[in-house]
């Protein structure tokens, strides 16, 4: 006991000496981190839910983000703040501590997504309407540039094209894909202004992925059979065809909804990629990105996401099979588990440690909790037509 007064006091004497102090919380509010915390995109309402994935609890809803029919998040590097990106070309910072918009501008017509950069400072959105990419000061929305997505096609016509696929890549870049030039283009924030250089691609590519390394961006292509693969180390080589062919000979059915290849599986240097038009999940060899294995589904995948420790890739679907989610074993590469969380599931976000998965079922008007052990549900929480769920991990990951 005596050791213990004695470290105390000598405790306090360094605050004391340091010029440091411990101060009270705020009046009424108690002092808390976000590294267990997160938001849910409620797209009909135009709202979102602040969410603690360790107590599964809403903490509280924020009003008035616009269009998120297609919405987006990622966090500051502190992981206080959310930034949000609507489809009405929106942009909002959310402070998940206080619970309000900060701040808020519409920058464009019709936008997608989003990206933050390395080292915190610029936040970036890709947009539809007009076709490119804005770039702006994550402090103050301010805006830092404008990248048109300007191409010439093969009859010799200028063009802007829908920017799709933008991701944070090492070195301070955002690297994006164009719709219609095929082409992928790079972004240097270290640059002033911001340097960018393009690399012809393949027909279409509709959404891309970084892998967790940050060195392959690829991207998934809708003209054609296969994925755009370019080596960010050596972008000078530029893109190639991976999976090439892969439902060459086979009749290819109507596609309900995009796949989406954020957040696709890496698991045991194998990748769990979404097959367009089919009611598969191809798996390929990272050695040489050859396909290895084609893994029967119920439906044609839109999510195709690994757990954090690998052993599980969890899969959604496209309508109208869209009310189950399927658990592969990574080992087996076989289905052990159809789970049914309710109507219209749109997104499944892991715990960062993986414990638990959290799934939205938008017609259901609810999150469904799922023990990644058990595979049974452990909680339900009640969400306005729920869609996005992106925990506050985020903020350290590259590429989400």
């Amino acid at each position: 006991m005596k050791r213990l007064l004695v470290s105390a006091a000598l405790t306090m004497a360094v605050l004391i000496s340091t010029g440091c102090q411990t101060l009270p919380p705020p009046e009424g509010r108690e002092l808390r981190g976000t590294g267990d915390l997160g938001l849910i995109i409620e797209r009909a309402t135009g709202s979102v839910l602040v969410v603690d994935h360790s107590e599964h609890a809403v903490l509280g809803r924020v009003e008035g983000l616009g269009d998120l029919s297609h919405a987006s998040v990622v966090y500051s590097r502190d992981a206080r703040y959310g930034y949000v990106f609507g489809r009405d070309g929106g942009l909002t910072r959310v402070d998940l501590l206080t619970r309000q918009v900060t701040d808020r501008i519409i920058q464009s017509g019709n936008s997608i997504g989003g990206a933050i950069s390395q080292n915190g400072r610029y936040v970036a959105v890709s947009n539809y309407e007009p076709g490119g990419v804005n770039i702006f000061d994550s402090s103050t929305l301010d805006l830092v540039a404008e990248i048109p997505a300007i191409y010439t096609n093969a009859q010799g016509e200028q063009g802007q094209s829908k920017t799709v696929g933008l991701v944070d890549a090492p070195g301070n870049q955002f690297v994006f894909s164009l719709f219609d030039a095929g082409e992928i283009w790079t972004v240097d924030m270290h640059r002033h202004p911001p340097g960018v250089e393009r690399y012809p691609a393949g027909k279409e590519p509709y959404d891309a992925l970084i892998t967790p390394d940050g060195r392959y961006y690829i991207a998934g292509l809708f003209g054609e059979d296969g994925l755009s693969m370019m080596d960010l180390w050596a972008p000078e080589q530029g893109a190639r065809t991976i999976l090439p062919g892969y439902g060459k000979g086979e009749q290819r059915l109507p596609v309900y909804k995009m796949p989406h290849l954020e957040g696709w599986a890496i698991a045991d240097g194998y990748a769990f990629v979404p097959a367009v038009g089919r009611h598969e999940v191809l798996v390929a060899d990272m050695e040489d990105w050859r396909m290895v294995q084609r893994i029967p589904v119920q439906g044609q995948p839109v999510f195709v996401m690994a757990s954090p420790d690998n052993r599980q890739i969890w899969v959604s679907f496209a309508h109208p099979l869209n009310d189950v989610v399927q658990v592969i074993d990574s080992r087996t590469r076989e289905v052990i588990r159809t789970l049914e969380p309710g109507k219209s599931v749109l997104h499944m976000e892991f715990t960062p440690r993986g414990e638990e998965v959290w799934v939205s079922s938008r017609d259901s008007n609810r999150v469904t909790v799922y023990s990644t052990r058990t595979l049974e549900p452990v909680a339900t929480l009640p969400a306005q037509k729920p869609s996005g769920i992106f925990f506050t991990n985020r903020a350290h990951q590259l590429g989400l």
